[in-house]
């Protein structure tokens, strides 16, 4: 979108999107956006020297996110104002709740509901929520074509 931000070491992988006011950043080390992922509006993606950025494939980075220096796997949700700091590892198949703090070198396994500050991992992730994540990525991609 044409008020995002994307500089520096940035890959961004086919159907990916940044949306308004986004920023993604990679002067310290490496971003890699993944497929079908999307980064909303005022969410910044941002890395440290020694700590790159990689999104998966199918993920929601929801609005207003942080993102610095950290692994998010594939089919994951990051809900709105969620921070994930340096090192820190969202495994595939995750949900991370609106407001969540990850710290830095945090491991969150695959499957796993993430919420509050302080984290916690509350539950599995169902197949219905999975199946969901997957179809508003897609859906995501698509509502591209309303603005070019």
């Amino acid at each position: 979108m044409e008020t995002a931000v994307v500089t520096g070491s940035v890959e961004m992988k086919r159907k990916s999107s940044v949306w308004f006011s986004a920023v993604v950043r990679g002067d310290r080390d490496k971003i890699v956006i993944g497929e079908y992922s999307n980064i909303q509006d005022c969410s910044v993606v941002h890395t440290a020297i020694g700590y790159p950025t990689t999104v998966g494939d199918y993920v929601l980075v929801g609005h207003n996110v942080n993102l610095h220096g950290c692994t998010v796997g594939n089919n994951c949700m990051i809900g709105i104002g969620a921070i994930l700091l340096d090192g820190c590892v969202v495994g595939d198949n995750c949900i991370i709740s609106a407001g969540a703090l990850i710290p830095p070198g945090k491991v969150i396994p695959d499957n796993s509901m993430v919420i509050g500050n302080p984290y916690r991992i509350v539950r599995q992730v169902t197949d219905e929520e999975l199946a969901d994540i997957k179809t508003t990525a897609i859906r995501y991609f698509d509502l591209v074509a309303q603005y070019y």
